[in-house]
C-alpha cells in the first residue's frame, strides 16, 4: 500500500488499484452527485469536457479551474450546490483543477476509485479481500498535499493495516501515526479551509463535517462515469 500526491513519479502501475482522494472538493462533490442519482463523469479538461456535453442530453456543467467557475458552467465544485440538485435527473460533467484530472488520468492505467470522508471507511472496508495492492493519489493543490486528504488518506491506510495490508514506505506509516487517528475537524486550519473562508464558500467545509462516514457505497470510475461499486 502507498499514499502519493499528484501529479506524482509514484504513478498507478498495473497490479495496483488507485484510490482517487481530493476532499475539497472534487472527490466529495462526484460522489454526492452520484448518491444524489446523477450520472456523473468526471473530465480532466474543458477540451473533454465540451464534446462531451454534446453527446449527454441537457448536462450540468459542474466545475473550478484554478478556484474558478469556467465560463458556460452552471455550478461551481461544491458538494453543497450539488445536493440542491437531488431532485434533478440530469447527467453532471465534472470538472477540476486537479482531482478530476487525476481520476481520469489514473482510470487509464487501470481499476480506480473516487473517495471522500463521506465514504472513507466504505472504501477501506471494500478493498479488504478483493484488492491487494492499492495507491492511495491525493488531489495536490499549488503544489501542497492538503491536511484534509491527509486525514481521509490515513483513514483508509490504518484501516487497510489494521486488515493486514503492509505501509510501503516510512511515509505512509508517517501519515497513519499522525493522521490516522485525528478528529474530524483536524484539517481545519488548512490552506484549502481557509481559501473556501476567503471565498465565501465554507458551507463545503460544513457540508464536509456533517458528512463524515455517511455513506456505505464506493465508486468506480468505468469508461468515463463514475458509478456505484456494487450496481446500486
Amino acid at each position: 500500500m502507498a499514499v502519493a500526491c499528484y501529479p506524482s513519479t509514484l504513478e498507478p502501475t498495473a497490479g495496483w488499484v488507485t484510490v482517487g482522494i481530493d476532499v475539497l472538493r472534487a472527490t466529495t462533490t462526484a460522489v454526492t452527485a452520484v448518491a444524489a442519482g446523477h450520472r456523473c463523469f468526471p473530465v480532466g479538461s474543458i477540451e473533454a469536457a465540451v464534446p462531451l456535453a454534446a453527446r449527454l442530453p441537457d448536462p450540468l456543467l459542474v466545475g473550478e479551474l484554478g478556484g474558478h467557475m469556467p465560463y458556460g458552467f452552471h455550478l461551481q465544485n461544491s458538494p453543497v450546490e450539488m445536493e440542491r440538485r437531488a431532485n434533478s435527473n440530469r447527467p453532471v460533467i465534472l470538472l477540476s483543477t486537479s482531482g478530476t484530472r487525476l481520476l481520469s488520468e489514473a482510470a487509464v492505467a487501470g481499476t480506480t476509485f473516487a473517495a471522500c470522508l463521506r465514504n472513507a471507511r466504505a472504501q477501506a472496508q471494500w478493498l479488504v479481500g478483493r484488492h491487494e495492492r492499492v495507491l492511495l493519489l491525493a488531489g495536490e493543490s499549488r503544489g501542497e498535499f492538503r491536511e484534509e486528504d491527509r486525514l481521509c488518506c490515513a483513514r483508509i491506510a490504518k484501516a487497510l493495516i489494521e486488515s493486514g495490508y503492509r505501509p510501503a514506505s516510512a511515509f505512509v506509516e508517517e501519515l497513519v501515526k499522525h493522521w490516522g487517528d485525528a478528529p474530524d475537524d483536524a484539517f481545519l486550519a488548512g490552506h484549502s479551509v481557509r481559501y473556501l473562508t476567503d471565498t465565501g464558500q465554507y458551507h463545503d467545509v460544513d457540508f464536509t463535517l456533517a458528512h463524515i462516514d455517511d455513506l456505505d457505497s464506493v465508486y468506480e470510475l468505468r469508461d468515463g462515469e463514475l458509478l456505484r461499486a456494487d450496481g446500486g
